[in-house]
């Protein structure tokens, strides 16, 4: 007999797994995201992707303001859900992640128990990791630190950014979520405990602030490009181009660059340029090449069209 599974998710990364699910005949009797609310510039009412997804397909969704409200729980224990899903979701109560009888299912993106908390694919870039990957576990207490059932490891190559670990993520995940859901439906699934694993030395993952995004120009070549790729294309990486005269700071938030690999004696932050093709930052262990970039207040860009309307240059360093 097939599960009646209710799923809980918000933004893209969680539209896939939910794809996945119905593609594959699961019970979906119920979405579980957030309100919709006012965002940009004009304000307008946004509605979650996830949602459009699920009115798209017909699904009954609900939309709390708090989840313990009791007409939502009322309503969600109507669902009958024997499993709840939940991908990238807020942190839930108790009284709503044990209601079913197998539990809440949850997917993370990282190899747990490494990155346990807000921004895994991130933290993952940021440290310089060579691989990441997904990890379904069943919801208790301690946020991200129930027993593991399947993981799915893929590479993180010199270059990528968040976003192209974020796409490669996506669709690994839905794939172990649909695979989680059927071992769950016929009662064949490990349940790793965390702590049985290396957890010598783990990384953690938490919410990202302004200031974890500033670059520190001081530091090595990998650190810094790892940094921006970390953060690429969101928050993004941001520094200020400091005038050596009276000009006024710019800031810049710096979405790609390139590594040139060499010694040089020049000043750690100064920028090269040969005002046309390339904008480079000498750095301990060679020069960033900035490839992707954004002013305050104008659009993000290519370094050659920042370069065509920006002619002082030479006035600043970082």
């Amino acid at each position: 007999m097939s599960l009646r599974v209710v799923y809980m998710g918000t933004p893209d990364f969680a539209v896939a797994p939910l794809a996945a699910l119905l593609n594959a005949g699961i019970n979906v009797v119920g979405v579980i995201t957030n309100p919709d609310k006012p965002a940009g510039r004009g304000q307008k009412i946004q509605e979650a992707a996830v949602k459009k997804y699920a009115a798209e397909k017909g699904l009954k969704i609900l939309q709390p303001e708090k989840f313990r409200n009791e007409e939502f729980l009322a309503e969600l224990k109507a669902l009958e859900a024997d499993l709840q899903v939940v991908v990238a979701f807020k942190m839930l109560p108790e009284v709503v992640w044990n209601m079913p009888k197998h539990g809440t299912l949850n997917l993370h993106a990282s190899l747990l128990p490494q990155y346990r908390g807000a921004a895994p694919i991130n933290w993952a870039i940021i440290n310089g990791d060579k691989e990441t990957g997904v990890s379904t576990f069943l919801l208790k207490h301690e946020i991200d630190t129930g027993n593991i059932i399947f993981q799915e490891k893929t590479d993180i190559n010199e270059n990528d950014n968040a976003e192209i670990i974020h796409d490669k993520l996506m669709n690994i995940g839905a794939d172990l979520v649909v695979r989680t859901v059927k071992a769950i439906e016929v009662g064949d699934y490990p349940q790793i405990p965390q702590e049985s694993l290396d957890t010598a030395k783990i990384k953690m993952a938490p919410k990202i602030f302004k200031e974890d995004c500033k670059i520190d120009w001081t530091k090595n070549i990998d650190c810094i490009h790892n940094l921006i790729r970390g953060l690429s294309p969101y928050p993004a990486a941001w520094t200020e181009m400091i005038p050596n005269g009276e000009e006024k700071k710019i800031g810049l938030k710096i979405f790609a660059t390139e590594k040139i690999k060499e010694n040089h004696n020049n000043e750690i932050g100064s920028l090269h340029t040969n005002g046309k093709t390339y904008l480079k930052v000498a750095v301990s262990g060679g020069f960033l090449s900035i490839k992707v970039l954004q002013q305050a207040g104008k659009k993000h860009m290519k370094v050659e069209d920042f370069l065509r309307g920006f002619q002082q240059i030479s006035k600043y360093h970082l």
